[in-house]
């Protein structure tokens, strides 16, 4: 649910999710300027003191020359990773609390590449090296990876699930003190990021899928370090209108707002790029001053909410409603911002999820007696009645989606497979099946010969001369010894998939045999490809779909003699699936951020794995931290996806069903299996338009208007677990970003930055509402 951040799934490339993080729209890539043309401009110096000449981007050009270690210079430094760790500790306390509330998790990369932006030049002045992009990459990339494990090592989900849900009958109770979490945590949280470095190559270099979020960010990094118009010439350069086969990378999604024209030659030209770039380091300072006010205005009303406990649930809709049919709203500004983020057709999806499920079909289960007890009663009443149609629904979109994942490239690549396989057997030549490198210049991050340039490109400024280029193997990755080698990763993935057994064997003991536990590992690393390949072309990792992928699949294979043992068996599998997608596309969206920036991919995933560790211990202390000091099930933290999780255990796994929800179940989930299809279809047709007119006018018509107005099953499902007090919130602030950036037509990245002030107010605050609980302070 959380990766998926609560939005329904999307199964066109070119098509973003209505809830993807917006690209940063202050960028022209397009615009020559005299200032990039030469080769020995200083970009944005020229407006500095002399104590300022050596701009970060300057230092980073620098020492992209001068350094051949993928560890020396910036890359990969102690601060980097301390202020990662730092920020993503925040992130990790914040997500949990979300987590266990909602479910709702989110890795916030651009918040921490901000809040690192905003740290480091604060400290400018004591700096032997300047903070510089590549190390901002690395701030970042640590910062998600210690923030998104409360959902990697199942803290918002299964965990709650095994320590609170589980019957005797069912194995309970399971032991889960803080040292087998640790253990389980780490043993779980490695191997999805090595698997995910031979990944790399072929969906980020050779088929340049999007993962938007991560462009944005690198957008963002870009903005703020003064590159924005660095090597811009390139992208059209002397021609003017020619544009290469293969710029599609940058020009879909880093230049859809290039409106500002192009600059002046000479001193003209290279006094508007300064100014522009000034311009953009204000604009920024701006973002950070409302980050800041939003921060202000969410923790005071987290603060207050902890003493007058009532704001969290206001009868809006009067008293009988809200006592009997829990309709009350939550104002709370975290909400809105996660709503935000979402955007306002997934929240809609929601809304209309919660008007289904608790307007229409909670008083029907009441009414008819499937669901006799309390409304918010999740054994008896209709609140765990509902939550079983919500479950139909979202296997029938997930099973749906991931299923179009396997079918989509075979319909689009197949023939060629096919041509590609008998013309290697009719030639008599298996040279095309070896990857044998074709160019002697691949050493280099540039597109050309690195003889055409004095200063490195980048990917994100010299893709307009691969069309010159005739290797199957585009030769713009990075330097041999910034690359993790083939050799690291087959040592490393066998023994992190050994530790990642044995942690689960030391953990659980019997509940789970040795060979079920390599079967669920083994079929997470197929399902996180599958992740990988769903969240570079929609911005979505299907992480739920795959989680409960897995646990229909070991309902099958789990022996009868096991039955006594069955449902911890499938939480488990379930958990190790989610964990492994989810570190897999993390590390690839974080490794595109990289590429566009010349990070180095070897020091992006030294950070990833040192964030895991981290994240993996944090994680558990703060998860016991939380159920120590809070009722769990109940009051504040409902730790709705835990029930889920295990509601689908007893279903796959052949137990009882409450009366007449099976045959509703049935029902509403074929109706959503001929939605899903519907979307798929209808999004086939708009990337297919949309690539013979090569327009960016992708949403309109009525094929768009179709798309959204079909509801997706994990967002409408996510609206039926959860009460509507969250997503009556959340569709506020979908409805706050479609008034800002569609009828006002402002800056996405204005009301992303809002958002993520609103989201870490009170996921920090909640680290003092905590204290406060554990001292025993009463509530007014």
């Amino acid at each position: 649910m959380a990766p998926d951040r609560g939005a329904e799934s999307e199964s066109n490339e070119a098509i973003p999710a209505t809830n993807a993080t917006p690209a940063i729209p202050t960028i022209d890539l397009h615009s020559p300027s005299s200032a990039s043309n030469s080769p020995t401009s200083p970009n944005i110096t020229r407006t500095r003191s002399p104590k300022q000449r050596k701009s970060d981007c300057g230092a980073y050009l620098q020492a992209s020359q001068s350094h051949t270690s993928a560890t020396t210079g910036t890359n990969f430094t102690f601060r980097g990773v301390l202020v990662g760790s730092l920020i993503g500790v925040i992130i990790c306390f914040s997500n949990t609390y979300f987590g266990l509330q909602t479910g709702w998790v989110s890795g916030m990369v651009m918040p921490a590449s901000l809040i690192g932006f905003a740290v480091f030049k604060s400290l400018s002045r004591h700096l032997k090296l300047p903070f510089t992009p590549v190390e901002n990459v690395l701030v970042q990339t640590v910062a998600g990876a210690v923030g998104t494990m409360p959902l990697g090592c199942g803290f918002v989900g299964v965990i709650p699930a095994l320590d609170f849900l589980l019957k005797k009958s069912e194995g309970a109770p399971i032991d889960l003190g803080i040292g087998r979490l640790i253990l389980w945590s780490f043993g779980i949280c490695l191997f999805g990021v090595v698997f995910a470095v031979p990944l790399r190559k072929e969906v980020i270099i050779r088929e340049r899928l999007k993962f938007p979020s991560g462009t944005a960010t690198a957008l963002m990094i870009g903005v703020l370090h003064g590159q924005g118009e660095k090597g811009q010439h390139e992208a059209t350069g002397a021609e003017g209108t020619r544009r290469s086969d293969n710029e599609g990378e940058s020009d879909a999604l880093l230049s859809r707002n290039s409106e500002d024209g192009t600059t002046e030659a000479g001193d003209d030209g290279n006094k508007t790029t300064a100014a522009s770039e000034e311009d953009e380091r204000a604009n920024w300072k701006r973002q950070i001053r409302l980050m800041v006010i939003a921060f202000a205005v969410s923790a005071f009303y987290t603060l207050l909410a902890y003493f007058i406990p009532v704001l969290r649930s206001l009868p809006v809709f009067g008293l009988p409603l809200a006592r009997k049919w829990v309709w009350t709203l939550n104002p709370s500004p975290a909400y809105v911002g996660q709503g935000i983020i979402m955007g306002p057709s997934t929240t809609l999806h929601m809304l209309f999820g919660a008007i289904f499920g608790w307007a229409i079909l909670s008083p029907l289960a009441k009414h008819k007696g499937w669901a006799p007890g309390d409304v918010d009663d999740w054994e008896h009443g209709s609140k765990g009645w509902i939550v079983w149609i919500s479950l139909a629904i979202m296997l029938a979109d997930s099973v749906i989606n991931l299923a179009w994942l396997i079918v989509k490239p075979l319909i689009q690549y197949g023939p060629s497979w096919v041509r590609w396989l008998r013309r290697g057997v009719r030639e008599g030549t298996w040279e095309h099946f070896l990857p044998i490198p074709r160019h002697p210049w691949q050493h280099q991050y540039s597109l050309l010969p690195p003889s055409t340039t004095s200063e490195p490109s980048t990917p994100l400024s010299n893709h307009g001369q691969i069309s010159d280029l005739k290797s199957a193997d585009p030769p713009d990755d990075a330097p041999p010894q910034h690359l993790v080698s083939m050799r690291t990763v087959l040592i490393l993935l066998p023994v992190t998939l050994l530790i990642c057994i044995l942690c689960i064997h030391f953990s659980f003991g019997d509940l789970i045999p040795i060979s079920l536990t390599i079967l669920s590992v083994f079929l997470a690393l197929i399902l996180s490809i599958m992740g990988v390949r769903a969240l570079g072309e929609t911005d979505l990792n299907p992480v739920s779909g795959i989680s409960k992928l897995t646990q229909l699949v070991f309902a099958l294979v789990t022996p009868s003699s096991l039955s006594d043992r069955a449902v911890v068996i499938n939480l488990l599998a379930g958990a190790v699936s989610e964990s492994g997608a989810l570190q897999a596309g993390d590390m690839m969206q974080d490794l595109k951020t990289g590429h566009l920036l010349n990070a180095s991919p070897k020091a992006q995933f030294y950070g990833q794995l040192i964030g895991s560790v981290i994240g993996a211990v944090v994680s558990a202390a703060v998860y016991k931290l939380y159920v120590s000091v809070y009722e769990i099930p109940g009051g504040l933290f409902d730790i709705p996806t835990g029930y889920v999780w295990i509601f689908t255990a007893r279903l796959v796994t052949g137990q009882g069903l409450p009366e007449k929800v099976g045959v509703w179940a049935f029902w509403i989930g074929g109706v959503w299996v001929v939605l899903t299809m519907l979307r798929i279809y209808i999004a086939t047709l708009r990337q297919r338009e949309a690539d013979q007119e090569e327009s960016s006018e992708r949403f309109g018509g009525w094929k768009g208007v179709a798309y959204h107005l079909i509801p997706g099953g994990i967002a409408v499902a996510v609206g039926m677990y959860n009460t509507p007090s969250f997503t009556l919130a959340r569709t506020f602030g979908g409805l706050l970003s479609w008034y800002w950036t569609g009828w006002r037509g402002g800056e996405e990245s204005r009301v992303i930055v809002l958002a993520s002030g609103l989201i870490l107010g009170e996921g920090v605050v909640s680290i003092v509402n905590l204290l406060l609980a554990s001292g025993g302070v009463p509530h007014l």
